[in-house]
């Protein structure tokens, strides 16, 4: 049985689900707080671990998975995501030094992200150096977006240095474009609007199966209201806030400092729920109308809409914010079924709907471990040669 090693790294955190060929999730992990009071989650157990680096974090990570039956050589790839492959890094690949170097490219676009997953990359070539690699990447489902969508209006050459919309979210929207038609028992819609709402929140137009719109654009900072983040703001008051607070302030205001935490006093929305006072009632509103409104953007893009699928943490749970925002759209003849919804069940549209209503679980990382299983299954013979130096 294959077993594909799934990596998350973050700043300060790698999380790490080990999954079988069947894509069946057989442990997780997770070192939090790298650099500082580090801790090791692993099943339901939770340990104090020194880790001052991704290295050490992911030693220990591969210790705990041994400990518990799967060790280092019972593996047969690992798999990253990455957050951003830039204009050339379109598909899930095999990691080669020639992929680093791309990741390493997109290092501008992606200051906060990269050189994590990077760090992460290096760290597996120098504990298992003969496990093949392989990455995923957020940008890539958006690659298909006409270039109209992706170009701002700037001169040439800014656009050349990178500054153009790539969207997020893609692995999620790429499983759910997997998922939906055996959820369904039907091919997938022509034109599906994809909602993944969470702390991050994005919309994506799918055609056809590819995605021709997005509302996350240059950063995953634009588009909704997000549990921090402001969503779409004019560039003016962006460099206002700039002249004011300087632009680290700047960028921790909008990103960490905005979005529902600003409007209502906490970024989670089940909080926001029960703490049931006017700011919070407002934060609610502001995230379902803004969900509404760049709703007609996507569907526009689409040139109509034959369903809907929720994914996320916030598309999955929260019944009253997927009622507000299929409210919104009933002028489509959208009609959500309120007992289905109330139930969280997967189809949850009424009969007499003409836009089918989903809500699809986002598994992005079973998604980076199919990715993975499909190319491992095209390795030349000499895949597992040593990489340890090759991806340093």
């Amino acid at each position: 049985m294959r077993k594909i090693l799934v990596i998350n790294a973050g700043s300060s955190s790698i999380k790490a689900v080990l999954f079988s060929e069947d894509l069946a999730a057989l442990l997780s992990a997770a070192v939090l707080e790298i650099g500082g009071e580090a801790r090791l989650h692993i099943g339901a157990t939770e340990q104090p671990l020194v880790a001052p680096d991704h290295l050490a974090a992911l030693a220990a990570l591969l210790d705990a998975f041994a400990a518990h039956g799967h060790p280092i050589d019972s593996l047969h790839a690992a798999a990253h995501r990455i957050v951003h492959g830039g204009r050339r890094l379109l598909s899930p690949c095999r990691i080669t030094p020639k992929v680093v170097a791309e990741i390493e490219a997109c290092i501008p676009l992606a200051p906060l992200h990269n050189p994590h997953n990077l760090s992460a990359i290096r760290a597996i070539a120098e504990l298992a150096p003969k496990l093949p690699q392989f990455a995923s990447f957020d940008t890539a489902f958006h690659a298909t977006n006409p270039e109209e969508a992706l170009r701002y209006a700037l001169p040439a050459a800014e656009d050349a240095k990178g500054i153009r919309r790539y969207g997020f979210h893609g692995i999620s929207y790429a499983g759910l474009t997997a998922r939906l038609p055996s959820l369904s028992a039907a091919p997938l819609p022509s034109r599906l609007l994809a909602l993944h709402l969470g702390n991050g929140a994005s919309l994506c137009a799918i055609r056809d199966g590819r995605s021709v719109a997005t509302t996350m654009g240059y950063s995953p900072l634009d588009g909704l209201t997000m549990g921090t983040r402001a969503g779409e703001i004019d560039g003016m008051a962006v460099l206002r806030l700039a002249e004011e607070y300087g632009i680290a302030g700047a960028a921790d205001l909008l990103n960490r400092q905005s979005g529902l935490k600003a409007l209502g006093g906490a970024s989670n929305m089940h909080v926001l729920a029960e703490m049931d006072d006017p700011a919070a009632r407002f934060a609610i509103r502001h995230f379902c109308y803004w969900a509404v409104r760049h709703s007609g953007a996507m569907i526009a893009a689409m040139g109509g809409l034959d369903a809907i699928a929720f994914t996320g943490g916030i598309g999955e749970n929260d019944a009253h914010v997927r009622a507000e925002i299929v409210s919104g759209l009933n002028w489509l003849d959208a009609e959500i079924d309120p007992a289905a919804n109330a139930a969280g069940e997967t189809r949850l549209g009424t009969r007499k709907s003409l836009v089918a209503i989903w809500k699809v679980l986002a598994y992005e990382e079973q998604t980076i471990a199919r990715d993975a299983l499909a190319q491992y299954d095209v390795l030349p013979v000499a895949a597992n040669s040593d990489q340890s130096t090759r991806l340093r």
